[in-house]
């Protein structure tokens, strides 16, 4: 069994209106190269998804990707990566995902990332895993779901432990050593 640590990310097909996404999954995928930690991920070539893939390639990093045959040309499967997984069904590529990975990380995104934040946050809050759960939340992108989760909480439909599972970074640079801590 492999000491490497996998890191899954979760990130937008798209880049988003705001340069600083852009520029953070570069800086993560760089990150996760230099640690020596695996990226884990969509398994596409396009927006916030194929940057910090990119990134973590030049920077001599190893990837593992997960793309549904229904994706495979939408998302354009990035075919030059360690690990190259083509699945039947979105819920299988997130299944693959989840289980080969240490972490999972949140980056700005849109409804599909959403999906994979309350699943891994809903198995976590059931008590199916205790892996730990991040959002990068770059430039306050994710300040509306925190306070979203907040709400969940305080009006009694789920308990704070909720908030308590899931880590809030605002940087590359703090997620990093976020991980750092719960690698060792």
């Amino acid at each position: 069994m492999s000491s490497t640590k996998s890191v899954c990310v979760y990130c937008g097909s798209r880049f988003g209106t705001d340069p600083a996404y852009k520029q953070a999954a570069l800086d993560l995928g760089t990150s996760l190269a230099k640690n020596h930690w695996r990226l884990v991920y969509g398994a596409g070539d396009v927006g916030l998804m194929g940057a910090v893939a990119q990134a973590t390639q030049e920077a001599g990093g190893e990837t593992f990707g997960v793309i549904p045959t229904h994706l495979f040309e939408r998302e354009v499967g990035k075919r030059d990566l360690d690990t190259f997984i083509i699945t039947e069904t979105m819920h299988e590529r997130k299944k693959v995902m989840y289980m080969n990975s240490d972490a999972i990380v949140v980056m700005p995104g849109g409804a599909g990332s959403l999906d994979e934040f309350y699943e891994v946050l809903t198995w976590r809050q059931l008590g199916l895993h205790d892996k730990p759960i991040y959002l990068l939340n770059t430039n306050g992108y994710w300040d509306p779901l925190v306070t979203l989760n907040t709400h969940v909480v305080d009006q009694g439909f789920a308990d704070q432990s909720l908030l308590d599972f899931v880590t809030v970074a605002p940087t590359v640079t703090e997620l990093t050593q976020h991980l750092s801590g719960a690698f060792r």
